[in-house]
């Protein structure tokens, strides 16, 4: 599944922030059977590349999955070798996004301004992850997104929950990274679908 097709599904990608290997498949089936097909485990998360091998190989058919908080060369290549697809970093590097693309990879870097926009665009990212959008705001986007390619998406993630998603996507987002909003730490599978549930719920508002 390729990012585009995992966010024409819907446009959430699932942070999966501190998670273990052994329940990560757990947390993982409750968000796609909710309707989530794009799952991150961040590389400062507890043996991040088992949680992330162990995604892939379960779910890799029916959602993208992959590593965010990368930022080396190194660490895509450790993703790539884990069997996922998914590269998302809070920076822009281009190495790091031009090694993701050459790899099959779908790399989406962290921007905030417009200089940094173009400089993942021109590294080959077709995804942007606008960050920590909470910082910035709806308006900051709405400027961006005016000089921005028609084809690249921009996601907004780092402080965006439900409640915010309809100003985001009349600014231009066409997706959104989502944390605490649906896992932390601790809780239970069933905390997780049913935040899940209201997220996905929230993302079908967007298009009435």
């Amino acid at each position: 599944m390729t990012l585009d097709e995992a966010l024409l599904f819907c446009p959430l990608i699932a942070i999966l922030r501190g998670v273990r290997p052994d329940e990560v498949l757990d947390h993982a089936e409750a968000l796609a059977e909710a309707g989530v097909r794009a799952i991150e485990v961040p590389l400062n998360s507890p043996e991040p590349l088992d949680s992330v091998a162990r995604l892939a190989y379960a779910l890799g058919d029916d959602c993208l999955c992959g590593a965010g908080t990368v930022l080396t060369v190194a660490e895509v290549e450790a993703v790539a070798r884990a069997g996922a697809g998914l590269i998302v970093s809070p920076n822009t590097a281009p190495a790091v996004i031009a090694r993701a693309v050459a790899l099959g990879l779908s790399p989406v870097p962290g921007i905030a301004t417009a200089t940094e926009a173009f400089a993942a665009i021109d590294a080959g990212a077709r995804h942007l992850k606008l960050f920590p959008a909470r910082t910035y705001g709806p308006d900051h986007l709405r400027q961006l997104r005016a000089v921005l390619p028609a084809g690249v998406t921009v996601l907004a993630v780092g402080g965006v929950g439900p409640a915010d998603m309809a100003a985001w996507w009349a600014a231009g987002a066409r997706g959104f990274g989502l944390g605490s909003e649906l896992y932390r730490p601790g809780q239970t599978p069933a905390d997780t679908a049913a935040k899940a549930h209201r997220a996905v719920a929230a993302t079908l508002e967007l298009s009435k």
